[in-house]
């Protein structure tokens, strides 16, 4: 099963080597027919602390480096 690539924007790198991103996704409801946007926050490992805040980013699954961080950095999104 290939790994799952999310693009969103860092929130929050206060942790070390840890930044919290922010990945928005939209869909349509089944009954609505309205389209919805969906925000979910992932924690990813970022091995030399170099993303800020409102940087847009690239994460791929990992194996687990802690109890909530699945994921990891691939690179940057300008």
């Amino acid at each position: 099963m290939p790994k799952k690539i999310l693009v969103g924007t860092v929130v929050s790198d206060k942790p070390n080597k840890t930044i919290t991103v922010m990945v928005e996704r939209k869909y349509s409801h089944p009954i609505l027919k309205k389209v919805i946007k969906v925000k979910k926050k992932y924690n990813a490992h970022d091995e030399n602390n170099k993303f800020k805040n409102g940087d847009k980013v690239s994460i791929i699954e990992s194996k687990p480096y802690s109890k909530n961080k699945k994921f990891k950095v691939m690179e940057n999104n300008k």
